[in-house]
């Protein structure tokens, strides 16, 4: 039996009256499948590239939290603070490896990523570069935090407040550095400070503690490791796993319910400046922008083909000419700029005031459901008109573009030789065959779903995932850039396998069954 492809098939309704049916193949059916299985791999690249970028993008998440300062403070606050930035840290997970194993070499150690302070863990890179020797750097790095430590929990007096006050600074430069030339002089110099005030005895102890521990990483280097090439293996104990995953048993109770759940399980973190859950500042906006973005799209396809089928089936008029000019202008003109002009002459008081400026209402659903519905699309007509304008030349000049393709083919010449009438010609035979292009097209409109626009809902000050991810991209909230980038992946590829189904819906010829 031949297998029946999808298509939109005429039968009788129990009236007796024509209908419509929609029907599902097995071929389509297991294109769907295979297309799906396709979605999996592509978005485990698209996921692990997105999130290596935003891991080796600049700044501190758990130091942006926590709002943390590097000034001067007593010891029982430093101590405070550093215990509050590891302890996030580890609940972030930000003291993992990134990923399930990486390319190295036989200097690199896994642990370096448990260094809490960023700019720490960068100098002390470079000395792992320079020296080769692990085991070393470390023990360097804790007497110098340990001086650290003990400099600041010396008391102050007036015999050794300004020496103090230098040996910090001097301190604070030892992090950062790692050549040679600039460390001996800092060892020089912290020498000489000690030695300025009385009654530093412990300082002095742990300041020849922490050189001794420098001289000993410059005699037993070994850079001849970084030669020798190294695959680390952290298995599923890593950033990746944890961020997509989450760290619980695949059978049984978690074993940690405050790391989370993962992405896959609806778990997408916890935003680094709200500190609310990702999700809840995400559903905030969401309903906004997708009631925005689909009724665009209504908007845009609505005006749109029927004006793209009637220029063509004008072709060469004065109609034509002079809706292809006006098109173009309107499509050449910035939205932000549009945006801008509406907003200054059709909601100002000294022009024409329309439209309210911005936001969304004060009105709430309490007030009434149609006072709720009429007042939210008072405040939407302006922005959606916006919003829509500029589709209007792209999207109609592709719809006559493919109805005069459509019509300069040998079925509808035999049609219109058949003598039946222009309007059926054109809407049963030649309209379904048409869309191809604009069903290519609607793909793209699915990521707008989830973005909207943020342009437009900048302008007019509305609430939506726009402006959510503009604030993120501006404050470096990386769990909500993330999340975003994925379900804007995740709709792209579905607006792709709906618009391969759609082909087979308009267009008998296109086949599933064969490769």
């Amino acid at each position: 039996m031949k297998p029946v492809e999808a298509s939109l098939e005429k039968g009788k309704g129990p009236s007796g009256k024509n209908r419509y049916v929609f029907t599902l193949s097995f071929p389509l059916f297991g294109y769907v499948i295979k297309r799906i299985f396709i979605f999996i791999p592509t978005l485990f690249i698209i996921s692990l590239l997105t999130f290596i970028l935003i891991a080796a993008a600049p700044g501190d998440p758990a130091e942006t939290m926590l709002n943390r300062s590097s000034g001067e403070g007593q010891a029982s606050d430093k101590l405070a603070t550093e215990r509050s930035y590891r302890e996030l840290r580890h609940k972030l997970g930000l003291d993992l490896p990134i990923f399930y194993f990486a390319f190295t070499n036989a200097a690199q150690s896994d642990t370096l990523i448990r260094i809490p302070t960023k700019n720490h863990r960068e100098t002390l890179d470079r000395f792992i570069y320079e020296y080769g020797n692990w085991q070393q750097i470390e023990t360097y790095y804790h007497r110098l935090k340990n001086l650290e430590l003990t400099v600041i929990a010396t008391k102050k007096d007036s015999t050794n407040a300004d020496a103090l006050i230098e040996l910090r600074n001097t301190v604070a430069k030892m992090f950062i550095h790692h050549e040679d030339v600039v460390l001996t002089g800092l060892f020089s110099d912290l020498q000489q400070q000690i030695a300025a005030a009385p009654g530093l005895t412990e300082i002095k102890q742990h300041a020849d503690a922490t050189e001794a521990a420098y001289n000993a990483v410059k005699t037993e280097a070994t850079p001849w490791k970084k030669y020798i090439p190294k695959i680390q293996w952290s298995g599923t104990h890593n950033q990746y796993h944890r961020w997509l995953f989450g760290e619980a048993k695949w059978f049984g109770e978690e074993t940690d319910p405050t790391k989370g759940k993962g992405f896959i399980r609806g778990d997408y973190g916890i935003s680094f400046f709200t500190k609310r859950p990702v999700k809840s500042v995400i559903w905030d906006g969401l309903w906004i922008t997708m009631l925005i973005s689909i009724l665009v799209i209504i908007i845009e396809y609505i005006i749109s083909i029927p004006l793209g089928i009637s220029l063509a089936v004008r072709k060469g008029t004065a109609y034509d000419s002079g809706m292809t000019v006006a098109l173009f202008i309107t499509y050449s003109l910035p939205v932000f700029w549009i945006g801008t002009m509406a907003i200054f002459f059709l909601c100002s008081p000294d022009y024409i005031e329309i439209f309210p400026p911005f936001g969304l209402g004060d009105a709430t659903w309490e007030d009434g459901f149609f006072y709720k519905l009429g007042d939210l699309a008072y405040h939407l007509a302006l922005p959606l008109i916006i919003a829509s304008y500029a589709s209007f030349a792209y999207l109609s000049r592709q719809m006559r573009g493919s109805m005069l393709t459509v019509l300069g083919a040998d079925y509808i010449r035999t049609a219109r030789a058949k003598g039946l009438p222009d309007n059926k010609v054109i809407w049963k035979h030649a309209f379904r065959n048409s869309l191809l292009p604009i069903i290519t097209i609607f793909a793209s409109f699915f990521p707008a779903l989830i973005g909207g626009s943020i342009i437009l809902e900048f302008l007019f000050t509305i609430p939506g995932l726009g402006q959510i991810t503009y604030a993120a991209v501006i404050q470096k909230d990386y769990p909500m850039i993330l999340t975003n980038t994925m379900f804007a992946a995740i709709l792209t590829l579905v607006g792709y396998l709906v618009s391969d189904i759609l082909y087979a819906v308009v267009d008998p010829r296109i086949s599933y069954s064969k490769k």
